[in-house]
């Protein structure tokens, strides 16, 4: 059994530790905004935010993720209107995950980063992603700032 905090809500899997979290997602929570894509991490189809950090759901296992604090595409915005996921949509960067990839970035941690804005941007794998991302950071709070 494992419990978490998933787009602010407790929750409490009762899978095997090492189920990882994208199926205890997608299966037992029925969040189905995460997707499948490659399975080792790399595509950025899977990726939610952990404590404030992106991070691809398809390489953390449940009992990995006991404690830890889990915001989904569902949990970013209630209405689907947040300036990341608009950015998105219109850029045709669809994947849920790719819009988790791009989140942090209005985090209050993301001014963390080493090199920061900007070089969170060159590392998104998609031209069509690091152009979402760029388009929506004039609507999008500073890091640190209150949205």
């Amino acid at each position: 059994m494992a419990r978490l905090t998933v787009n602010n809500q407790p929750l409490e899997f009762r899978l095997e530790p090492d189920t990882p979290l994208l199926w205890a997602l997608r299966d037992a929570a029925n969040l189905t905004g995460t997707k499948y894509g490659c399975g080792t991490g790399e595509c950025g189809a899977c990726m939610v935010i952990v404590d404030g950090q992106a991070m691809p759901s398809c390489t953390l296992s449940l009992g990995e993720a006991e404690g830890r604090s889990v915001t989904t595409i569902e949990g970013l915005s209630t209405d689907r209107n947040h300036p990341v996921q608009q950015a998105f949509v219109v850029a045709l960067a669809g994947e849920a995950g790719f819009v988790l990839d791009a989140a942090p970035l209005i985090h209050p941690r993301a001014g963390q980063a080493e090199g920061g804005y900007e070089r969170m941007v060159l590392r998104f794998r998609k031209p069509m992603t690091r152009g979402a991302v760029l388009s929506a950071q004039p609507n999008v709070a500073a890091p640190g700032a209150s949205l």
